[in-house]
């Protein structure tokens, strides 16, 4: 076995010299060649990542793994690792063919531009509400990734923001809507589990424990009555998406101005 695992990492630093890539990044772009040796390949990578979505639609995340995906297909464990390596990769690939492809934005105003792109986001990950448990090991670099990145900084062609402020302002929208998706995910499992916890239940915890003296800027919302809606989470959770997102644009918004 150890062995084996000397003669995959070989191939993968052969592989990886022949383009100047990261292994990993040359297998999201299809440039990573497959072994060579026994008979041509009955799978491809395609297949393999199209099986692995299907299971974590239905089954979840938690459910993936190179034998599960194996048996989605028909095929040995074994089969995959021919064109696979690890788990990892596998979620490297999910990751990026989740996305699909971006829409066209609207031209000639960028917070329009902006605004569409990211309820474009928003409704990808939703159709896959798994994506927010993939541990993200860094920045954008698979082809459909790259696609949204290029699409957010086209929204920006007809500011006069440099390019460092662009890729700044996409990268800080970013941050902005995968902390909102996975806070959103982790919330919506929960409500599922125990939706009472998200009701006005919720309001008369805070009246409870809350001390205005100790507490007051919280005291003050509780008292206002913010929380006292039958679900907290589905009140809520649009409103406060978009709210928070007016607050990114407008910030975007003032900076363009100052630099006007």
């Amino acid at each position: 076995m150890e062995a084996l695992d000397c003669t995959r990492r070989d191939e993968r630093a052969r592989m990886t010299d022949e383009h100047g890539l990261p292994d990993e990044i040359a297998l999201l772009w299809g440039l990573r060649s497959t072994p060579k040796r026994g008979r041509k390949p009955s799978l491809t990578v395609f297949d393999i990542t199209r099986a692995a979505i299907e299971v974590a639609d239905a089954e979840g995340l938690a459910a993936v793994s190179m034998a599960r995906v194996a048996q989605q297909l028909g095929k040995s464990t074994m089969a995959l690792y021919r064109h696979v390596n690890s788990k990892d990769e596998l979620l490297a690939l999910m990751a990026d063919a989740a996305l699909e492809l971006p829409p066209e934005l609207p031209g000639g105003d960028w917070r329009a531009g902006l605004t569409t792109w990211t309820h474009a986001v928003v409704a990808a990950f939703r159709r896959h509400p798994w994506f927010a448990r993939i541990p993200l090991s860094g920045p954008p670099a698979g082809p459909h990734n790259l696609a949204w990145f290029d699409s957010a900084l086209g929204a920006l062609s007809d500011t006069p923001l440099a390019e460092d402020e662009k890729v700044g302002v996409v990268m800080g929208l970013l941050t902005f809507v995968h902390g909102e998706l996975r806070l959103t995910a982790e919330m919506s499992r929960h409500h599922q589990d125990k939706p009472e916890a998200f009701s006005r239940q919720y309001a008369r915890v805070l009246r409870t424990v809350v001390d205005p003296r100790r507490l007051p800027a919280l005291g003050r919302v509780v008292d206002s009555g913010v929380f006292d809606v039958d679900d907290l989470y589905q009140d809520e959770a649009d409103a406060d998406f978009g709210f928070a997102l007016n607050i990114f644009l407008d910030g975007v918004a003032a900076h363009l101005a100052r630099r006007s």
